[in-house]
């Protein structure tokens, strides 16, 4: 576990789920999604599965009836239009960042694939982008997480050592990311991950979500 006094250079941070709540994005992106292959809308469990299954590599194929292919392509697109509407900040968030970025490096690694000028502008439509002195997407990578080429990219930016740095996020995929990059790990339970799911992966610290991380910084 960590504890009071940890001495983190740099600190990762995901997006979804650990910085901003996209459950109703999920929501609204699958609705239309399976309006477009003729479907009745999903129910919120169903629509929450379906990003859980992609950030994973899992198939949806049993969930959109056969029509993966044209599903996901109105899927992301819908998704990725309507984030800046339907997606909001983690309460307190804010608070945190600038707490965490007074002490410490930040920079944001996010699995979409979308420019990195797309986040930066929905950070600053937050009033959050100040905070981060790097953002990593899907598009700068060969091999988004659990793939750790994300996290050891952001060390030279960030001009810090691996070995002084922690990941926080609320997927496995980013605890598996940090394990394979050699930094510590905190999982958060205000995404998609249930606590036993994340667990199972023996991060360092789950916290109920990144608010209070800024505790366990020294």
């Amino acid at each position: 576990m960590l504890g009071n006094g940890f001495k983190a250079k740099g600190i990762f941070l995901d997006l979804d789920g650990t910085i901003v709540d996209s459950t109703e994005a999920y929501i609204e992106a699958a609705r239309v999604s399976f309006q477009s292959i003729s479907q009745a809308p999903p129910t919120k469990e169903t629509a929450l599965e379906i990003p859980r299954r992609l950030e994973q590599g899992f198939s949806i194929n049993e969930i959109t009836y056969g029509e993966t292919k044209r599903f996901l392509s109105v899927y992301l697109k819908t998704y990725y239009s309507i984030t800046l509407k339907k997606t909001k900040l983690i309460p307190n968030v804010k608070a945190a960042l600038e707490a965490l970025a007074e002490k410490k490096k930040l920079a944001l690694i996010t699995m979409r694939h979308v420019p990195k000028q797309s986040i930066i502008e929905e950070l600053e439509f937050f009033g959050i982008a100040r905070y981060f002195t790097h953002v990593v997407t899907a598009l700068d990578t060969l091999k988004p997480k659990p793939s750790p080429e994300a996290l050891i990219s952001c060390v030279k930016a960030l001009d810090v050592e691996i070995c002084d740095c922690i990941i926080a996020g609320d997927s496995v995929n980013d605890v598996r990311a940090g394990k394979a990059a050699g930094v510590r790990t905190v999982a958060v339970l205000s995404g998609l991950f249930q606590s036993a799911e994340l667990a199972r992966e023996e991060p360092d610290l789950i916290l109920k979500d990144v608010t209070s991380l800024p505790s366990f910084i020294a």
